[in-house]
């Protein structure tokens, strides 16, 4: 068996130790270097993709999740970002993507979708957990599992995002709240962010919010 070493990250004030097998730190440390290859025209994306991936490492460790698998996806979730919005609409019809609306409408959700698609057969290692979670980063899904709540939040609140009073409160959150209720409170902010804006809300959302509701509603009353 493959002996784990550990790293030490910095968290606030604080060291985090964090261990990964010899293989988990090889591959990732060639995500990392492909990111930075593909990203390099985008360097504000990069910066955050890297940043992502740290937060998601940080939350992974604070919620019980694998953190080797929260680093890889925050790693890879914006992996699309590097083409312009026709490209990516154009990715999302090779690929068959479906939503029930003109894709041009729901653009900002695509590229978590389409790397969910074409990367797996870059990175085979990868368990479906990171593509799913991928995925749903922008757009959520009924269904979000621990690893889907760790990058949804992690995109959110990275510290290279400006400020704002609903970010400054999801960051304090962390480590007091629940990962579902920082999920919850992060998921709802974002859907109050499109309709302050008079932006166009993807009806899927509607229906995510619902499922996520009446589960949370279930709960409550269990």
């Amino acid at each position: 068996m493959a002996k784990k070493k550990g790293k030490s990250r910095e968290k606030g004030g604080e060291k985090l130790r964090v261990s990964y097998t010899p293989k988990q730190q090889v591959l990732l440390a060639r995500i990392t270097e492909d990111v930075t290859e593909h990203l390099a025209a985008k360097p504000r994306r990069l910066a955050h993709s890297l940043s992502v991936a740290k937060t998601a490492e940080r939350l992974a460790v604070a919620y019980g999740v694998d953190p080797f698998l929260a680093r890889a996806a925050g790693l890879l979730h914006d992996w699309e970002k590097v083409c312009s919005v026709s490209e990516q609409l154009a990715h999302a019809r090779e690929l068959g993507i479906d939503l029930g609306v003109e894709l041009e409408l729901v653009h900002s959700v695509l590229h978590g979708m389409i790397a969910a698609r074409v990367l797996p057969a870059r990175y085979p290692e990868l368990p479906p957990a990171v593509w799913h979670a991928i995925a749903v980063h922008t757009s959520a899904s009924a269904d979000m599992g621990p690893l889907d709540e760790v990058l949804f939040v992690a995109d959110g609140i990275e510290p290279l995002r400006p400020d704002s009073p609903p970010i400054e409160r999801l960051r304090a959150l962390v480590g007091r709240a629940s990962l579902d209720d920082l999920f919850w409170d992060s998921f709802v902010g974002g859907i109050t962010y499109v309709l302050e804006g008079g932006r166009y809300l993807y009806p899927g959302t509607i229906d995510v919010y619902n499922a996520l509701a009446a589960r949370r509603a279930g709960r409550a009353h269990s």
